[in-house]
């Protein structure tokens, strides 16, 4: 994302949301998705407590299935039409190593997505440098 560690660790500059707040388990492919019930419970009673969200980056298939219910388009078209959702919203595919065979299929990816989210994160806390 191209911010320093201290910002990015900030909690009155970035908040990190899960799907869920409990690990769900592995399986042969990776995690299990996030148990169906922990969003619906406590998710938007949080987000509401942080009414100045400027940038929301939806990571994975998950999270798009919650942020995009009625799109069913796949994660890497999604993605790919990132600019449908800005500046509010930016779907991204989960950061994983398992992602290196992805990233390299898809270099449209670092060379277009990356330096505007870049753009769009430095915006964001730029133009809120002197808040306090």
């Amino acid at each position: 994302m191209g911010i320093e560690r201290a910002t990015f660790y900030d909690p009155e500059r970035i908040a990190i949301l899960p799907m869920g707040f409990c690990f769900p388990g592995s399986s042969s492919t990776g995690d299990q998705p996030p148990r169906p019930e922990c969003a619906p419970a406590w998710r938007e009673r949080l987000l509401a407590q942080m009414p100045r969200i400027e940038l929301t980056l939806v990571l994975g298939a998950h999270a798009h299935r919650y942020h995009f219910p009625n799109d069913r388009d796949p994660v890497t078209r999604r993605v790919a039409d990132w600019r449908r959702y800005a500046p509010a919203m930016i779907p991204l595919p989960h950061p994983s190593p398992r992602n290196n065979r992805w990233l390299k299929q898809n270099p449209w990816f670092a060379a277009d997505l990356l330096p505007a989210l870049q753009t769009r994160i430095n915006q964001i806390l730029g133009d809120h440098r002197h808040d306090g």
